[in-house]
């Protein structure tokens, strides 16, 4: 049969250790805490809820909250839709000026083709008499 460890987990957690900082060149003990395996464990979990808390209020309670993809007030995104609206009229004017540039030059540097823009009418010929 198995024997049972005395150093099981549970138990591991209540163990006290202690943590020294110590000057190196005089041997001086700075500081000493005496820590036990849980209250690390507490001083983390607190630090990190401390952490996760602060940032969500800084968020939330400051301007930073507008660089959030999908945050918004009803006032940006009307106006987000005017400044879409406003971009595709411009690159629709911008696209027609292009033509019109892309026109110009070819007239101007002679590569159109020479068709007339006009149809040949065929005009029947007048009877010319004697009477």
């Amino acid at each position: 049969m198995a024997t049972a460890d005395n150093n099981t987990n549970p138990k591991r957690t209540s163990n006290n250790y202690r943590l020294v900082v110590m000057n190196d060149d005089t041997f001086e003990e700075v500081v000493t805490f005496r820590l036990s395996r849980m209250s690390v464990y507490i001083g983390l979990s607190t630090a990190f809820v401390l952490l996760v808390g602060l940032t969500i209020a800084l968020i939330a309670f400051s301007p930073l909250k507008y660089y959030i993809p999908g945050y918004g007030t009803r006032e940006s995104r009307t106006a987000l839709q005017v400044l879409k609206m406003r971009t595709d009229s411009l690159e629709q004017a911008i696209r027609y000026k292009e033509q019109y540039l892309d026109g110009v030059r070819k007239v101007l540097s002679g590569n159109t083709p020479a068709s007339l823009d006009t149809v040949a009418l065929n005009i029947p010929k007048a009877d010319i008499s004697n009477e």
